[in-house]
């Protein structure tokens, strides 16, 4: 196609202590980038997420290979000592640029339809322009990745239906409860799946906070990073505190039930029998099941919570027809858009080409013909010439104007090129 290179390790390759030897930072971004422009790569950025660090590149005059790529980054981070050649993937042409679609689709994700990822190459793209490595190419390119991230989200559900127990929690309570400001949230423990549940309801507005933990100056310290609204009972006040919240989230190490029935019965009359939604994430559970029989008490332990995150997976799963197709699509538009983008520039170095030959062969053999038929010279060489030019220009016009892929309209610009000597730059190559 172009010669577009890429190399990447992720989750699919490695394992997180091998990943994360090969996380760069925002400035180490920078700095790669610049060490890829020193070794006369064309275009160039990097995607570094703590899932995944990519390498998408288009070589200059001097090639480059993947080996040389995937020793750079080694060498760059300073990981040959845990990190090897065979940890990294790599793709060129059509499957890198199909691979890039799908990381900006979220299917490449750990996480289906991850929503963070589409933030993560806007992020790259814009590190890549600041340190000047976007050419042409690979800046259509990453338009082209944000187009399709943006497409699925809009045109799939592959996103939607949370995939992790913490938030499938939070989008239960969304449900329950119309406007999460005017509620408040026992947190019971300070476990890090609770504090997880807890940090999702904060950032979805929840209006009062208060934490009980057995450790007070671990729910104190909790409860601090989490605004003014958070406060901190005694652990042994807990089911007092049932009368005045509208949702709890259990997390605690105990051998038995912390919230029986009885309790969650007398605070329901207590509170109008106003909905009460429990969250029991403690293994074993801190909540007797048989509380969920109470009227307008909802408790999820973790199998119903991992139940619902099993059936979302699925359907996020069932969604990746829909954003293959989206990728399909803005395959063969990338595509129409690099033909055209390749057959102007081509088609008139082409010509440049050509008649060059003709007017240097004129010059050598003009004084071989009389005064007044060098006007007609000039015109016989010049109808040859577009003779010779017409079919060729016709098929590769004809080629991007009617939507061919890059397996037919590329291999022509190609093959035109290298008959004729052409080079990216519109010189011609030297004949030795």
């Amino acid at each position: 196609m172009f010669n577009l290179r890429s190399i990447g390790i992720s989750h699919q390759s490695a394992a997180l202590e091998i990943r994360e030897k090969m996380w760069l930072s925002d400035e180490e971004v920078g700095r790669a980038l610049a060490g890829l422009k020193d070794h006369s790569l064309r275009e160039s950025f990097i995607i570094s997420t703590c899932n995944r660090t990519e390498v998408y590149t288009l070589p200059g005059v001097d090639p480059i290979n993947e080996g040389e790529l995937k020793r750079f980054m080694i060498d760059f981070k300073g990981a040959g000592a845990v990190v090897s050649e065979a940890h990294f993937t790599a793709a060129v042409d059509d499957s890198a640029v199909r691979h890039l679609f799908g990381v900006a689709a979220g299917i490449e994700s750990m996480v289906i339809g991850d929503i963070q990822i589409l933030n993560q190459v806007k992020q790259a793209f814009n590190l890549a322009r600041e340190a000047g490595t976007l050419g042409p190419i690979l800046n259509r390119l990453m338009q082209a990745s944000l187009h399709v991230g943006k497409r699925v989200r809009t045109e799939t559900t592959i996103c939607e239906g949370a995939v992790s127990v913490s938030y499938t929690a939070v989008e239960l309570a969304s449900k329950i409860f119309a406007d999460l400001s005017r509620k408040s949230v026992l947190l019971i423990g300070a476990g890090e799946t609770g504090e997880l549940t807890l940090t999702h309801l904060v950032g979805k507005g929840i209006g009062r906070v208060i934490i009980a933990n057995r450790t007070r100056a671990k729910a104190e310290a909790l409860a601090a990073t989490m605004g003014p609204r958070s406060s901190v009972i005694d652990y042994e006040q807990i089911v007092d505190a049932l009368r005045a919240v509208d949702i709890v989230i259990t997390s605690v190490n105990s051998p038995s039930y912390i919230v029986q029935p009885e309790d969650v019965h007398k605070v329901m009359k207590q509170r109008s029998n106003n909905p009460l939604f429990i969250i029991d994430i403690g293994v074993p559970r801190n909540v007797n099941p048989s509380a969920n029989k109470i009227e307008n008490v909802f408790v999820y332990d973790l199998d119903s919570l991992s139940a619902i995150v099993d059936r979302n997976v699925e359907k996020r799963k069932g969604e990746i027809p829909k954003v293959e197709a989206i990728i399909g699509e803005e395959l063969s538009a990338f595509y129409r858009w690099y033909n055209s983008f390749e057959i102007g520039p081509t088609i008139q170095e082409f010509r440049e080409t050509i008649e060059k030959i003709r007017q240097s062969e004129v010059e050598q053999h003009i004084n071989r013909f009389a005064e007044e038929d060098r006007q007609l010279l000039e015109l016989v060489t010049r109808r040859i010439v577009n003779k010779i030019l017409h079919r060729p220009t016709t098929v590769l016009k004809e080629s991007a104007e009617s939507g061919e892929d890059e397996s037919t309209t590329i291999p022509r610009i190609q093959a035109l090129r290298d008959l004729f000597g052409i080079s990216r730059n519109g010189e011609r190559h030297r004949e030795e």
